[in-house]
């Protein structure tokens, strides 16, 4: 990475934000501009009722909370997948132990 920043330049809900970052990191942050904006019109829903802010805020915490729940059925996953492990390396000692006691 190195220490060289370009100012991006994003539109989210109607309103320009300049960024500075790494230009390595350009696409993902573009990317990331866009699904904001795009979670922050949905909530908008046509109509100007909540305030920018509030919207940030609880887009904010909408990708958070999935963020974790994707995190928690990651890790559900990977100790599954761990227990398989444990179980054939059982499986496998018990197997071989058996052939060298032959």
């Amino acid at each position: 990475m190195s220490d060289e920043r370009e100012v991006l330049n994003v539109r989210i809900l109607d309103k320009d934000y300049r960024i500075a970052c790494p230009p390595e990191e350009r696409e993902s942050l573009v990317a990331a501009a866009g699904e904001l904006n795009q979670r922050m019109q949905d909530m908008r829903g046509g109509t100007k009722v909540l305030g920018a802010e509030r919207m940030a805020v609880m887009a904010a915490l909408n990708v958070i909370h999935e963020r974790e729940q994707t995190t928690s059925k990651q890790t559900g996953a990977l100790d599954t997948v761990r227990n398989k492990v444990i179980q054939l390396e059982a499986k496998l000692d018990a197997a071989i132990g058996r052939r060298e006691d032959v």
